[in-house]
């Protein structure tokens, strides 16, 4: 997917308002410039930004469709991928939980820049965020499956949509999983990578466990 391609599907996608152009145009420019000072994205991805980052992180707002009210959890949040392209999409309440401190400065000072009040950054291990039962739960880059799901269960209940975005080994690492994880669980290609998927889940629990939170 070229640059040109990018946009024009985010256009054909969420017919993007020319404030929200604004908002994910200004972000990438911050996104890029605080690379002098830290590692954010793979220097060898600065001239694909928009189909490797923005693209790659708005597609999983189109995997959420199912999801019912409440809020989008995004875990490891990192440089803002996905949470910054989905509150810029969304109106859904989102906080992103990310425990490195220049990570955290960063994703609030970007939060503050572009006024996304329904945004907001918890600074700290994801296992510390405080019970809750959330509508939406992603991660990108952040861990194996199976410590993923075992670090966030306490956010979720039966109705969470869980939308984590994988390599080409996520069929292999979803079958590994199995035996210790139950739920409804497939597999979605990306529209980004061909060699990359998309693990969509819900009804999460873990193998034994006698009653799911409701």
């Amino acid at each position: 997917m070229s640059e040109e391609e990018a946009r024009a599907w985010l256009q054909a996608q969420f017919d993007v308002p020319r404030e929200t152009w604004d908002r994910l145009e200004r972000y990438v420019a911050i996104l890029l410039s605080a690379m002098d000072e830290q590692n954010l994205i793979a220097e060898s991805t600065r001239p694909h930004v928009w189909a490797r980052h923005i693209v790659d992180s708005a597609q999983l707002l189109s995997r959420a469709g199912t999801a019912g009210e409440g809020d989008w959890i995004d875990l490891g949040s990192g440089a803002g991928l996905p949470g910054i392209v989905l509150a810029c999409l969304s109106e859904r309440p989102l906080l992103m939980v990310e425990s490195r401190r220049k990570r955290i400065d960063f994703l609030e000072s970007v939060v503050a820049d572009l006024g996304i009040g329904h945004a907001r950054v918890f600074g700290g291990r994801v296992e510390a965020v405080p019970a809750c039962h959330a509508a939406v739960i992603s991660a990108r880059a952040y861990a194996p499956l199976p410590r993923l799901l075992a670090s966030a269960l306490h956010l979720t209940n039966k109705k969470t949509l869980w939308v984590l975005p994988k390599g080409r080994n996520a069929q292999n690492e979803l079958e590994a999983t199995r035996p210790a994880w139950q739920g409804v669980f497939h597999v979605e290609p990306s529209v980004t990578d061909a060699d990359s998927a998309i693990i969509v889940a819900h009804s999460v629990t873990a193998a034994g466990q006698r009653k799911h939170r409701p």
